[in-house]
Parts: structure tokens; sequence; C-alpha cells
């Protein structure tokens, strides 16, 4: 049961507490109502200002589309990442200073601050990158559409700045490809003149080797010189199988024609004889042999074989006319008449023919012979050929195709290289500048915004650096003092005003007409309240002098005075009112009494008893002692026992004796006269009195009979709080 008392009252207090915060907020405020008024002016003049020298804005746009082909193990929530990457490289400072490079030729005095607003400090132009809708598509293509937009006061250059950025945008894009593309192929291009330069040199090896043995290809060329070796030979082996059927045909016919003639050593010594037949026989053999050589390269088919054979053809038959020319006489009879009898005519003419064609058979004979002889000896050569181009063809080959998929791996990897990483498209060109307003309406509102908003900070900064105390119960908190009351400030003019008609003109006259006391001195509720308390603490001891007092001067404590002597003269209450400021006294210039005697003068005389004299009275029931002259030592006259022994006279003269003090902090007058009173009132004034001054005057003063405190001038605002 008691933990929920405590958890009740915990909460109550805990409520109370955020009340009294609310409240002192809004002291604060109400309290430092001009100062926040005062910002609050400054700052809306100032926006005002700016609105009235604002320059219209106009803003110029266009759209890049960024797209790259992701590899195969991106996620889409990378998208974010890459999206941001962009636009901090698109606002860089270095693509930026190229831009502003660029428009030097437009604006010399342009530079990078005047574009990039992250780095701008009066905010005149702005350049934005804000992506629009985009995303991953299909084949993990990552494409983003990014606006691009700036805003200045003219609107050509507006269009001038974003066509620049174009223009560096499009060159950094194609550097970039190519930058990726040169470190892609880094080793490929590396490689490739080396081995550019192996193939150089394997073809001129190879080159070298065909052009020094007139060869192409040696295999191919043996092959050939093998199958015509074999020709030849085969050639051969049948030329000599039909010389050999040939010779024995002619030794057949020398003998048929032996037997037939007696005279054909006679027709054979006549032919070899004939210098026109033999010249026939050689011209024979030489074409015989050309036909054999041509025979060798070519087949009967080609024309210069058919030639040759027309050639020989003609040629036999040349020698047939020959040797009947030679075999017979001039007139067409025979040469030796009677002596070929027996020998027939055809038997002759094919002993003719096979002649020629043992001529014919024998040369070829030579000559395939010979190019037997000579192929044989070329193909010899060739094993050694074809063993070094063996060794230099594998060279040009290997290097060939080393070469080969050097350039298909440089074309595959530029493809794939240029079809990764990040393209930059222009998809909208920048136009001249649109119309965006003058930011006038924006720049009054947010001044109405922001100065109460500035004047609120500025008040509570300076609340907290303040000392001051402005509300009754701190005064409680700080001193442990009872409160006496809280008084509002009273109209001083007002109370001065009526005091003006007082008809006083000198020394206590029976038959001076006097008024009340209520129509010349401040009255007011609370000081009825605070002489009501003041009352209730003479129990158990009488209170017949009472000293006001303060910690600083000026904190109205003569005022509160001037009403405690109203309120007591209601009660039917016959009061002193002494000044004992001695070194700045007051209560004579707000009265409009003279000061030309008084408590000085009163202190000095010590012989006399009457202090009638130096009494000043304004009402039956109300009597005046003012400071009178300032004296040399105030601290001697104060302290003395004449000061003393006058308190005492004037407790048994009046009801009650109210004593206006100096100030305690500064001077020990206030020390010196309070040990003379039964009672001590401090007055302190609200918003003026620091919480460290109130300390040290309380500290002087916690010995002496200081029975309450009073809050002056406290507000509305105040008074519900401490309530």
């Amino acid at each position: 049961m008691a933990k929920i008392i405590l958890n009740q009252e915990q909460q109550v207090t805990t409520s109370t507490q955020g009340a009294v915060d609310i409240r002192q907020l809004s002291s604060i405020l109400l309290r430092r109502r001009f100062l926040i008024l005062g910002v609050s002016c400054v700052v809306m003049s100032a926006a005002s200002l700016l609105a009235v020298i604002a320059k219209p804005t106009y803003q110029s746009n266009m759209q890049i589309l960024v797209s790259s082909n992701l590899s195969q193990g991106a996620q889409s929530n990378n998208i974010p990442v890459a999206a941001d990457t962009q636009m901090k490289l698109m606002l860089s400072s270095k693509l930026l200073q190229k831009a502003v490079n660029i428009l030097h030729s437009d604006y010399s005095n342009i530079t990078l601050e005047d574009i990039n607003s992250q780095t701008q400090q009066k905010k005149k132009s702005s350049l934005e990158v804000t992506p629009e809708e985009g995303g991953i598509g299909a084949n993990q293509v990552f494409s983003q559409v990014f606006k691009v937009s700036f805003n200045d006061d003219d609107p050509v250059k507006a269009q001038r700045v974003l066509q620049a950025l174009q223009k560096v945008y499009q060159n950094y894009n194609k550097e970039q490809q190519q930058e990726r593309l040169n470190q892609g192929l880094a080793f490929v291009n590396a490689r490739l003149p080396e081995i550019k330069k192996e193939v150089s040199k394997a073809e001129k090896n190879l080159e070298q080797f065909r052009k020094k043995h007139k060869i192409l290809d040696p295999e191919v060329q043996s092959k050939i010189l093998l199958e015509s070796l074999a020709d030849i030979q085969q050639q051969l082996q049948s030329t000599r199988a039909n010389l050999q059927d040939v010779n024995a045909r002619y030794d057949n016919l020398e003998q048929q024609i032996a037997s037939s003639s007696q005279q054909n050593e006679r027709i054979s010594s006549r032919l070899n004889q004939s210098s026109r037949y033999q010249a026939l026989l050689s011209e024979i053999q030489k074409t015989e042999l050309a036909l054999a050589k041509e025979r060798v390269r070519y087949t009967d088919d080609y024309p210069s074989v058919q030639k040759l054979k027309q050639q020989r053809q003609s040629q036999l038959s040349l020698l047939r006319e020959e040797v009947k020319a030679i075999t017979s006489s001039n007139q067409g009879e025979p040469l030796f008449k009677g002596q070929m009898v027996g020998v027939e005519p055809t038997l002759l003419d094919e002993f003719i023919l096979v002649q020629t064609t043992v001529l014919g058979l024998t040369a070829n004979e030579k000559n395939l012979a010979e190019s037997e002889q000579r192929l044989r000896s070329e193909v010899n050569k060739y094993p050694s050929l074809i063993a070094e181009y063996n060794r230099l063809l594998p060279k040009v080959e290997s290097s060939r195709k080393t070469l080969e998929q050097l350039l298909q791996a440089q074309q595959s990897l530029g493809l794939k290289i240029a079809q990764e990483g990040y393209n930059w498209q222009i998809l909208a060109e920048p136009g001249l500048g649109t119309y965006m307003g003058s930011n006038r309406l924006l720049l009054l509102v947010g001044g109405a915004v922001i100065g109460p908003i500035l004047g609120i900070l500025a008040a509570l900064i300076l609340e907290k650096f303040n000392d001051a105390i402005y509300c009754a119960a701190d005064l409680k908190k700080l001193t442990n003092l009872r409160v006496l009351g809280s008084v509002p400030k009273l109209p001083l003019h007002d109370v001065k005003k009526r005091r003006l008609g007082l008809p006083w003109h000198g020394r206590r006259s029976s038959n001076s007409s006097v008024m009340e006391a209520n129509t010349k001195l401040p009255v007011h509720e609370t000081l009825d309240m605070i002489y009501q308390n003041i009352q209730i603490l003479k129990d158990p001891l009488p209170l017949k002098s009472l000293m006001l007092t303060s910690a600083l001067p000026g904190e109205g404590k003569t005022t509160l005075i001037l009403g405690l002597v109203a309120s007591a003269t209601r009660m039917h209450q016959r009061v002193l009112v002494i000044d004992a400021n001695l070194q700045n006294p007051s209560l004579h210039k707000i009265l409009e009494l003279s000061n030309d005697w008084g408590l000085s003068l009163l202190l000095v005389d010590e012989t006399t008893t009457h202090f009638q004299d130096y009494i000043q009275p304004i009402h039956p029931s109300i009597d005046i002692l003012t400071a009178g002259p300032e004296p040399e030592d105030t601290v001697k006259l104060l302290s003395s026992q004449r000061m003393k022994e006058l308190i005492e006279l004037f407790e048994e003269s009046y009801d009650l004796v109210l004593i206006d003090a100096p100030p305690i902090l500064g001077t020990v007058d206030a020390r010196i006269v309070a040990s003379f009173c039964n009672g001590i009132v401090m007055v302190e004034r609200m918003g003026k009195v620091t919480r460290t001054e109130l300390t040290q005057a309380t500290e002087i003063l916690s010995k002496l009979n200081l029975i309450g405190i009073i809050a002056n001038e406290v507000s509305n605002s105040q008074k519900v709080l401490a309530s």
C-alpha cells in the first residue's frame, strides 16, 4: 500500500514538474517578448531586403541514360550504390572543372564554385543531378536515367553550362571506354608486336629459302620429280624395247634386201655419200630428240608436241623423196639398171622407215637417259631441302596461329569490354533556361518563420546565462525564508502626483488640513496582505521597529514602505518612517519634502530629546524623518549609542517604526541599523537581483531577526507560476 501511495506521489510530482516547465517556458517567452520581437523584426527585414534584391531564376535541364551490363554475380541491391556513385561522378570537381575551362571563352570570371552548389556560399546558381525511374532490365542490364538541372539568373548561361557539361560527359564516356579497352587488352597489345615480329622473321626465312632454291614446296616438288622420274624410266624401258624390236626389223630388212639385190651395198654407199640424205636424217634425229623432250613434259595433245609430230612427218616425206631421187636416174630410171632387179620398192620404203625409226628411238633413248640422270641428281638434293623446309614451315604456321589467336582474343575481349562498364548517353539536349521564379515568397515566408524561432532561441540562450530571479518561488527555495507577498509594479507617477497636493509648508501644525491616507499613498491589496502577514509574526514578541532593505539599490523598498504605511494607517496605527540611507536618500524626493534637517542632524544633536523638531508629518497618523544632510562618516553616526536610543524612543512614541535602510551589499550601514530593529524584511525586485547576490545578502542577515522577504514588481505570469 505504501508503494502504491509512493508511486502516485511520484506521478503527481512528475506531472507538476512538467506543468512547471511549461509555465516557466511561457514565462520566459513573455518576459523576453521584446527581444523575440526585435530578433523577428531584424530577420524579417533581412528577408524582405533579400526578397527585394532577389533576381529571377531560370533552369535548364537535360537527361542522361547510364547503362551497363552487370556481372553474373551482381545483385539487385547494388543498384542504389551504382546510382549514387554515378551521381557523385557527375558532380565531381574533376569533370566540373573541365566544363569551367570550356565556359571561360564566354564567361571569363566563372569558377567551380559558381557551378557546384555543394561548395557555393551565396546559392546564386546550383547544379543538381537527380535519378529518375530506372533499374535492372533483362539480362542483368543496369539502366538509370538521370536528370541534370542548372539554375541561374541568366537563361542563356544556364543552357551553355549544361552544353559544356554535355560535351565533358561525352568526352569522359569515350575516354573511359578507351581506358577500359586499353586496360583489358594490355597483355594482348603488349604481346602482339612480339608475335608479329616472330611471324615476319619466320616468313622472311622461308622466303629466303624459296628464293635461294627457287622452289615453293620441296615435298610437292619432290613428288613431282619422282613421278617424272618413274615416267621417264617407264618411257626409257618402252623406248629400249621398241628400239630392240626396230633393230631386229632393220637387220631382217637388210638381209631381205641383201638376198634380193647384190647391189645393196652400193645403194647404201650412195645413200651414205648423199649430203642431203644425211642432213635429213640429222634433222629427223633432232626432231625426234625434241619430241622426246616435249613428251616428257607434255602429253601428245599439247600443241608443241603436235607441231613436232607434223615436222617429223614432213621430214620423213622429204627423206623418202631423197631416197627415190638417189636410186633413180635423172629420167626417172633406176640408177643401176639391171642391178636392182629383185628388190621390191615397198621393201625399200620399209627399210628407209625402219632406219629412220631407229634413229629416232636412239635419239629418244639418249634423251630419256639424260633426263633420268638429271632427275636422279635433283631428287638426291631434296631430302636436305625437305628437312630444312619442314624446320622453317612449322615456325611460320605456329607464329601465324598464335597471331591469329591473339587477334581473335583482342576482338572478343574488345567486344566484351565494350559491353561492360557504364555507358553515358544523352537522351534530352539542354534547352534554354525556363523561368522558375524569384524565391521572393519563399524568402518572406522563411523570414516570418525563422525570425520568431531565432528570437525564441536567443531568449532561451540569454535566459540560460542570466542568473536573475524572476519567480517568487525561487526566493523561497534559495533563502528558506517566508515570502510575505508578491507585489506588482505600482504606478509611481500617480502616487507622486497625489503627493503634490499635500498641504505641508513646514513644521507640524495642528491647523493644517490633511487628506486621508488612501488618497496620497500607494494602495494595493497585496500590501495589505503583506502588512497582515507581518502582524501575524508579532507573536510572541512585539514588532515595534521594522527595517526594509534589499540586496541591491533600486529594488523598490521605499515605495513598498509607503504602501505599508498606508495599510497601517487604515488599521489605525500611528507610524514613523525613517530614511536611514544617509549616503543616497530618496524618501524626501518621492514625498517632495525638505531634506535640510533629518536623521543625520538628530544623531549629531545628542543634547536634545525633542525629536519632533526634525519630524515632518504628512498625515495625522504618519510622520516622516528624512535622512538629512549627508555626514562625513555615516558608519560612526549609525553605530553610535545615540542611534540605539533614538530607535527605542521612537518605539515608545509610535505604534510602528519603519526604517528605509540602504542595500546590504556594498555598504555596512544596513547591517548596523539592522542590529537595532525588532525585525528585518528584504525587498527583492524580480529580474534585477541574481541568485548569487541574494544568497550573499541573506547570509549577512542570517544571524539577525530576518523575518521574511517580499517579491517586488512581479508580473502576472510570475504570479501564476508562483501559485
